[in-house]
Parts: structure tokens; sequence; C-alpha cells
């Protein structure tokens, strides 16, 4: 008889839109043609002055094993970039590249947090937060939000929530492409501080803005940590680079786990991310298309019954309800799939009480994919 499984094992949850991806892998290889609406990835490849950067490296660079914090010539162009991009004196101590985000927020949450801590996030939210929480014995502990307060937590759900040890919040949000304005966060820090309580700041979509302007935790306080990474608007998705900011006192607690977790993010990503933060200009153009591509679906989408959408303020996402088709968003994005040829993610992803009756669509491709969805889904509805 084998050793059973870990209990912490079996409280994760399986990450869906991963399930729909390989769904539509299997139509693919088929022979069918799909429209990916699913996938929360840029379709463009890294910027071209990061791989010049990663070429060079791998002629001049043996890549071997770096400092676990990261390269330090990266950590201090990162630092620049909060004085660039907000105005705040950000110290390269306080910067550590971790592997991606994903990799980030482990060492975060254990570098804050002790087993059985009760951590509250916002729902809809992204589901590796819970997930990497449970596997962590930490307590995921929903917020319920609304279109109302564009579905991110206020101090007024915190209020109710009961003892909490941490609070995530994201701007912009994966599923809803929403946002908190800069006094909303400072409220939110204020309320944390004055409590004693973590706040992780997740800004991996920050860059990819349509209306207003992201604001980052460094500006509202010093005690919060600051997730990014290179994978959203960068365009690295596969190259497993981001960063942390922290406060002084974490950066040696999680420099030791990261020492003994990873040893070190691939140096050869290193080298890339540090050109990449030079690429603006290309980068933008991306967001310029990503903006054409969330204004064509809030327009098309509608007349294929998808008319109760996010506005989608930044990230490539709209979060749309579907209550009114559907009360089975797996089934009813199953059904898309397998009829219409359109992948998109069912809400049960994102929340559990309510998912059921809600969708992802992912705007991160072609115009020419946005506009053969939208034909494809009116044709669908049409039947």
């Amino acid at each position: 008889m084998p050793r059973p499984t870990s209990r912490r094992s079996g409280l994760v949850d399986p990450f869906i839109v991963m399930d729909v991806m390989a769904a539509a892998a299997e139509r693919e290889a088929a022979g069918d043609t799909v429209i990916h609406l699913e996938v929360g990835q840029p379709s463009t490849p890294a910027p071209k002055g990061a791989l010049i950067a990663a070429h060079a490296a791998l002629d001049s660079d043996r890549i071997g094993y770096v400092a676990a914090l990261g390269l330090p010539a990266l950590r201090e162009r990162i630092a620049q970039h909060y004085r660039d991009a907000y105005g705040c004196e950000v110290s390269p101590e306080r910067v550590i590249v971790t592997t991606g985000s994903s990799g980030g927020f482990p060492l975060a949450f254990l570098a804050s947090f002790d087993a059985g801590d009760r951590v509250a996030l916002a729902a809809p939210g992204y589901p590796a937060y819970r997930n990497i929480l449970a596997a962590l014995d930490l307590e995921a502990v929903d917020l319920p939000t609304s279109a109302a307060d564009r579905f991110q937590p206020t101090v007024e759900t915190l209020e109710k929530a009961g003892p909490i040890a941490g609070l995530i919040v994201a701007s912009p949000s994966n599923p809803t492409g929403t946002m908190v304005t800069g006094p909303q966060l400072g409220a939110l820090a204020r309320w944390c501080e004055a409590r004693k309580v973590r706040l992780i700041s997740d800004e991996i979509y920050h860059g990819i803005v349509y209306e207003g302007a992201a604001a980052s935790a460094v500006e509202v306080s010093e005690q919060a940590i600051v997730v990014n990474s290179f994978s959203k608007y960068f365009s690295m998705t596969g190259w497993r680079v981001g960063w942390l900011v922290v406060p002084p006192e974490l950066a040696r607690p999680i420099e030791r786990l990261s020492q003994n977790f990873f040893i070190s993010v691939p140096t050869l990503s290193q080298h890339a991310a540090l050109a990449a933060l030079e690429c603006r200009e290309e980068l933008d153009g991306h967001v310029r298309r990503y903006r054409a591509n969330r204004d064509l679906l809030l327009a098309g989408l509608p007349a294929a019954g998808l008319d109760r959408l996010t506005p989608g303020q930044g990230a490539f996402y709209l979060y749309a309800d579907v209550s009114h088709l559907t009360n089975d968003s797996r089934d009813f994005c199953k059904r898309m799939l397998q009829e219409a040829g359109v992948a998109t993610t069912p809400g049960v992803d994102f929340d559990r009480a309510r998912g059921a009756g809600t969708l992802r669509i992912s705007f991160a491709g072609s115009a020419a994919e946005m506009e053969e969805a939208v034909r494809r889904l009116r044709a669908w509805r049409a039947k």
C-alpha cells in the first residue's frame, strides 16, 4: 500500500484555466481552430532589446548561479523604476528578484505569516493566491465584492472579515481588470498598519492601464510588500522572472528562504529583464493593441448576449456576468469551446461562491482573433 499524499496537497484546487488550455490544445491537435480568450499571457515575444541581451549573455557569461536576491544591476534598475514611474525612493536593498511573481508569493507569505494565520483577499480573485495559502497551512478569507466597489476590497469589507494577519490587493485585478485609486489604496494601507496586518500588493499588471493611473503600495506604505513581474507588461511569461519590494526587516528572512528554495533566479532571464526595462516604446505599443482589443470586445460581445461586462480599466481581461445565460459556467465554457471553437475561463476559477454565473475573457491576442471571436460567438448564440 503506497503512502498517501499529504493533507496540504489535497487542499490545493486545480487551476481551471490550465484545464481549459489543455482541452483547447486537444481540439487543435484534432485539426480544429480555436480562438484563445482563456490565456492570461501576451501573444508577443520578449522585447527585442531583451532578446539581444540574452544572446549577448550566452556568448559572454557562463550563466552560473548568482546571488539569491538577484543581479545587483537588475535590483538597482528596478529601484530606479520606482523613482521614474512613481516618484518614490526605493533602496535597491529592498528589491528581491524572484522566479516570476509565482515564486514571489510563497516567499512573501512565509516571511509574513505563521501557519493558521488568516489572509484576506477579494472574491473574485486570482485562484493561485488561495491555493498557495492553503498549501502553506494559511486560511484564505474571501471578501465578497461587487461591481459597485469595482470588485476591490474596501475598509468596510475588512471590518466584517474578523481577525486577519494579511490582506492581498491586486490592481489592476485578475480577473476583472479593475483598479483601486491611490486614496483607496492609502486607506487600506492605513487600516492595515493600525492593526499590524501585512498588506501585499499584486502589481503585475502595472503598465497595462487604460483609464487613470495605477497606484503602487510603495507610494502609501513602507510596511507593504509589492509583488511585480516581467511576465505581463514586459511580455516575458516563460522567462520566469519577477520581483518583490519589501520592508527592510524582511529582506534577510526572504533571502534565507530564497537561498534554500531556489538558490537563484535563472541568470539568463535576469540579463534579459534588465534590458527589457529600456524597451518602453515597443511595450507601450502592445498596450495600445490591448486597448483596441478591449474596445472591440466591449462593442461586439453584447450582440452575442455577453452584455454584462466589467469595463476593464487595466490588465487584459473582461469579467462577464453570464448568470442570465447559465448557472454552470464550467459547462457553458465547455460548450463554447466545443461548439464555437472559442476558449474562455469559467468564473468558478476565481470566485467559489458566485463563479458559476461568470467567466473571464482575455484580450491579449491579436485584433484579428478578437474579431473572429465576436463573429463565432454571435453565430453560436444565434443558434
